[in-house]
């Protein structure tokens, strides 16, 4: 299998010590390595596969705790770099009693947010399996251009481009930007990952077949629509599918997500798919992939953290 290569943010999440609190009301935080595309790399690895992550980290502890971190469950630190202008990024979640999620970043800037344009190097590109990114790094600062700079190379070199928009209301004081930037990027990715909680935001509509053509559009062969509990589909231009959530006890849903997506990536990778046979894929595939990451997402909501949580390839079976 071919690398994954993911660029964005890598933070610390302070998981509280207690759910169905706001956060204003919870004693404790546990610190636990983060941050959406490192989650994604994470996942990638824990089954297998090989992923490295571009970012941006202080030179500061909690830098150092991710970068241990990612050393210790052999996600790539190859393309990591650090600096003293801003602090490693801070999220404190909150798991409410409604078990939705309440988040308060502290990256004003972030050590992330600062990487630039010219940061990004062509040969990293050269042979891979795919380039996955989030939303969370596409605001008005040089991180959103080191994307595009990103994109650029790995979808030049052939590989798969997925984007998650994974969105942070938290973090945009215009929400209209939010959706124009997330609308800008989605077309340039080969695979575009959506949640039931986000499509009417993106598309202005609640109905999935609905917004389906304006999500396939652009490079993108191949969308992904997950429903939390209740599954997720798949749709190309020629085939669709389903398949149900696992029901479990949830412990705790952070990274759910992300190892949804970078559990199905990792089938994507080991079928041998690229960016020209997406579009092919049949209704048989995409249900296997979809019960693969829901399995995947199941196993992981019933333990603490993201990437702590998610099972491997042996836990898997």
């Amino acid at each position: 299998m071919k690398r994954l290569l993911a660029i964005g943010e890598a933070l610390i999440d302070f998981i509280p010590s207690e759910s169905g609190k706001e956060m204003k009301n919870v004693s404790a935080f546990a610190p636990a390595v983060g941050g959406a595309p490192a989650n994604v790399c994470g996942a990638y690895v824990k089954l297998g596969g090989e992923a490295s992550m571009i970012t941006q980290l202080g030179a500061d502890p909690f830098g150092d705790k991710i970068a241990d971190e990612f050393v210790s469950c052999g996600i790539g630190c190859e393309y990591v770099k650090r600096t003293t202008l801003a602090n490693t990024s801070l999220a404190f979640v909150a798991l409410k009693e409604d078990g939705n999620r309440e988040f308060s970043f502290y990256r004003k800037p972030g050590a992330d947010m600062l990487m630039d344009k010219s940061d990004i190097q062509k040969e990293w590109f050269s042979d891979i399996f795919g380039l996955h990114f989030c939303s969370v790094s596409l605001g008005d600062f040089p991180m959103k251009e080191a994307h595009r700079q990103a994109v650029q190379y790995a979808s030049e070199a052939g590989a798969l481009v997925s984007f998650d928009p994974n969105l942070r209301f938290a973090l945009w004081e215009d929400l209209d930007a939010l959706k124009k930037v997330v609308r800008e990027f989605a077309p340039m990715a080969h695979v575009l990952k959506i949640s039931d909680e986000e499509l009417e935001f993106i598309t202005g509509s609640t109905d999935i077949k609905e917004a389906i053509p304006q999500l396939l559009t652009g490079n993108t062969q191949l969308v992904i629509y997950t429903k939390g509990s209740d599954g997720a589909e798949c749709y190309t231009r020629h085939a669709h599918a389903f398949a149900p959530g696992m029901k479990v006890k949830a412990v705790d849903t952070t990274g759910a997500g992300d190892g949804f997506i970078g559990s199905l990536l990792y089938c994507l990778s080991a079928d041998g798919v690229t960016p020209s046979s997406l579009n092919d894929l049949t209704e048989e595939q995409m249900e296997r992939y979809l019960t693969f990451a829901n399995k995947f997402c199941g196993r992981s909501v019933m333990g603490h953290g993201a990437i702590a949580s998610y099972p491997t390839m042996e836990e898997m079976k």
